[in-house]
């Protein structure tokens, strides 16, 4: 049995996690801003602590597993999945928007993880998962600001885990294809104000996109299941030697696969160039 932490438990990918645990005889630790969202969606279950948790403020969450250890004595498996999407390109993209979207995706990150490492490192165990996105490891127009937040969460990762492999703790960057849920609706997904015409034929067919998928559930991409995400993220817990990156879905390796082939392209054409700079 094993004991999970899972930040925007709410909605989306997180509340799947909260099933597959819950399903699977875990005890889980589930947050949310509003944790009445909690209790609505999975009742008065036994092995679910709901907890309020607003990720950007350090205090909530330390408290936060500072009741988690209360209640169960230890951590298992932390899931940093709280985060939200910015449409709109780099130019439209006002300073206020961009400090909002890294508070939670970023520094409420390392919020929760800074407030958990203490108990993990006591424990010489753990695994710490963070939930990333392709933009993460290649963004795309009209998803610059939300990609590169996603790309901090991948640098943070990796450090993280050559950090902490000496400790005996896990850490797993989750990176999956596009899926449809909630991530275009409502409060996890906020378009800039300012819409400039130049951009249309790359920002405005993204836009124009997202309204048309937004209340439909025929269009979107097509492939990942909320359900087997959250399935294959807990076989990775289930599993000894736990990859540093877990692709989901065919388009995540079908894309990671052209960037690398691009990067290879750009490192043999331009090799005489790189190799002349050194002494």
């Amino acid at each position: 049995m094993r004991i999970w932490f899972i930040t925007g438990a709410s909605r989306g990918l997180g509340a799947e996690l909260v099933r597959a645990a819950l399903k699977g005889g875990d005890m889980v630790v589930a947050t949310a801003r509003n944790p009445q969202t909690l209790t609505d969606s999975f009742g008065d279950h036994p092995n679910l602590l709901p907890l309020r948790l607003d990720v950007t403020v350090e205090a909530e969450a330390r408290a936060a597993i500072d009741a988690a250890i209360q209640k169960f004595g230890r951590l298992d498996v932390l899931v940093n999945n709280a985060g939200y999407g910015l449409l709109g390109a780099i130019e439209e993209s006002s300073a206020d928007d961009v400090e909002q979207l890294y508070r939670t995706n970023v520094f409420g990150l390392l919020n929760v993880t800074r407030s958990a490492m203490p108990h993990l490192r006591a424990q010489r165990s753990g695994h710490v998962i963070n939930i990333s996105s392709l933009g993460g490891y290649q963004a795309t127009a009209a998803w610059g600001i939300y990609c590169s937040s996603k790309a901090a969460v991948e640098g943070i990762s990796e450090a993280l885990q050559r950090e902490c492999a000496p400790l005996g703790i896990k850490v797993t960057i989750a990176t999956p294809a596009f899926f449809r849920s909630e991530f275009l609706e409502g409060s996890s997904l906020i378009l800039t104000d300012t819409k400039i015409d130049d951009y249309q034929a790359t920002v405005g067919a993204a836009r124009d996109y997202v309204a048309m998928s937004v209340g439909d559930p025929s269009a979107g991409q097509v492939g990942c299941s909320l359900q087997k995400l959250a399935e294959a993220i807990r076989l990775v817990v289930e599993t000894e030697n736990p990859p540093m990156r877990l692709l989901l879905g065919k388009a995540a390796l079908k894309r990671i696969a052209e960037k690398h082939a691009n990067v290879d392209g750009d490192l043999e054409t331009w090799r005489s160039v790189s190799e002349m700079v050194d002494q």
